[in-house]
């Protein structure tokens, strides 16, 4: 027979935060800055493809500078969704068209950075290569998606911070 003590002690074992119960991650994975930066690179990844391969289907057509402006602009708002979505796990319509609008804006810093580093370059030495050109924007690239994540994550996700 159960004593009535018994459902009180049953009570206590229970967790009593108020909030949901998560996930308990080990070593590394603890920090959430960890997992965020991991699914981040996922979706720079699957971005990446996709724009080299929207690149090579409208270049025929719409030209070099078009076809890159088009596949810059579709992936940038498909890297919005997928980051906030998957990296920040954010879902539903609230601040939607807001989180778009600054995701475009971030696109517009990481192009300053990376058209910015290819004329200095042509500034410092005006007969670059290929080759110079893109070791110019490999570089500024890897500054410009940390300037992209920072950004994403203390700016316009700074309400998911924590996941």
């Amino acid at each position: 027979m159960e004593s009535p003590a018994a459902p009180s002690a049953q009570l206590k074992q229970q967790p009593t935060r108020g909030t949901p119960a998560t996930r308990h991650y080990r070593g590394i994975f603890k920090y959430p800055v960890v997992r965020q930066l991991l699914r981040f690179t996922g979706v720079g990844i699957i971005c990446t493809a996709t724009s080299l391969a929207l690149y090579a289907l409208l270049r025929p057509w719409l030209g070099p500078q078009l076809a890159n402006a088009a596949a810059l602009v579709l992936t940038s708002l498909m890297n919005t969704a997928l980051n906030r979505r998957l990296t920040f796990k954010i879902s539903g319509q609230r601040r939607l068209a807001r989180d778009h609008l600054n995701g475009m804006i971030v696109i517009a810093v990481a192009l300053v950075i990376t058209g910015g580093s290819l004329g200095v370059l042509h500034w410092l030495q005006p007969d670059a290569t290929v080759s110079d050109e893109l070791w110019t924007t490999t570089l500024s690239g890897f500054v410009a998606t940390a300037v992209r994540f920072t950004m994403l994550r203390h700016w316009i996700f700074r309400r998911a911070r924590h996941i």
